[in-house]
């Protein structure tokens, strides 16, 4: 990350840039959530074998998925170079509770350029978002 301090500085961005992001999204707060993206930000969703190309696309699909969920982030770490995280949330929508797996890889400004989601279960896309996806 520019201007860190060392690999723990460095750590600590990452970190940082981790809680940002998922802040942001627990707020619904659009403009910060992009704040944290690098405009070739390549989001990967495995077990829907979906992918998304861009922040504008992933800035409009995190913002049109349904339900009023929160965020909790339960674990984050960081390598010491300030290039890679893995977080481990529990999503809440309701009263159901889900655990996910991400990771995320950054650029040397310190902004998200990919992201990997893993939920519990693999799953069928919903319909609606053709649009924003495609499908491998």
């Amino acid at each position: 990350m520019a201007g860190g301090a060392g690999a723990t500085g460095e750590a600590a961005d990452v970190r940082a840039a981790c809680e940002a992001y998922w802040a942001a999204v627990d707020a619904r707060d659009w403009g910060a959530f992009a704040a944290t993206l690098a405009d070739g930000l390549v989001y990967d969703l495995p077990q829907s074998r979906e992918r998304i190309l861009g922040k504008e696309r992933y800035v409009r699909f995190t913002q049109e998925c349904p339900g009023d969920r929160h965020i909790r982030i339960e674990r984050i770490v960081a390598d010491g170079e300030g290039l890679q995280a893995a977080v481990r949330t529990l999503f809440t929508v309701g009263v159901e509770e889900v655990h996910g797996v991400h990771f995320f890889t950054f650029d040397a400004d310190g902004r998200i350029v990919g992201v990997t989601d893993f939920w519990p279960e693999s799953y069928e896309p919903p319909t609606g978002r053709e649009h924003l996806v495609e499908r491998y």
